[in-house]
C-alpha cells in the first residue's frame, strides 16, 4: 500500500504565498515523475507542474514564474511554492506519482487533495 499525504493548504491573500508538501510513503521501490493537479469548482482537474526523478520540470502556462516544484528524493516528498497567488489559483491541489513498488510493478498514486483559497 502506497499513500501520498499533502500539507499546506489554507486561506491567503491576493498576492501571497503559499507551500505545498506531498509525502510518499508505504512499499515503494521508485518513484518516477511527481506533480501537482487542482481542480476548480465546475472544471476539469488541470497539471499545474510535474518533476522527473532527475530533476526535470513542467509547469502550466498560468502559473509559469509564479510557482516552483521541487522534490526531496531522499524522503519522497515534492514540494510545490506558491507565489503572487490569485484568486484564480483557488482550486483543491492533488499530489500525483508516478512510482514502482517492485520492479516492474507500476502504480499511479493520487492524494487526497489540500484547499487552496485566494482571496481577500
Amino acid at each position: 500500500q502506497v499513500q501520498l499525504v499533502e500539507s499546506g493548504g489554507g486561506l491567503v491573500q491576493p498576492g501571497g504565498s503559499l507551500r505545498l508538501s506531498c509525502a510518499a510513503s508505504g512499499s515503494i521501490f521508485s518513484i518516477n515523475a511527481m506533480g501537482w493537479y487542482r481542480q476548480a469548482p465546475g472544471k476539469e482537474r488541470e497539471l499545474v507542474a510535474a518533476i522527473t526523478s532527475g530533476g526535470s520540470t513542467n509547469y502550466a502556462d498560468s502559473v509559469k514564474g509564479r510557482f516552483t516544484i521541487s522534490r526531496d528524493n531522499a524522503k519522497n516528498t515534492v514540494y510545490l511554492q506558491m507565489n503572487s497567488l490569485k484568486p484564480e489559483d483557488t482550486a483543491v491541489y492533488y499530489c500525483n506519482a508516478d512510482l514502482f513498488t517492485a520492479p516492474y510493478r507500476y502504480l499511479e498514486v493520487w492524494g487526497q487533495g489540500t484547499l487552496v483559497t485566494v482571496s481577500s
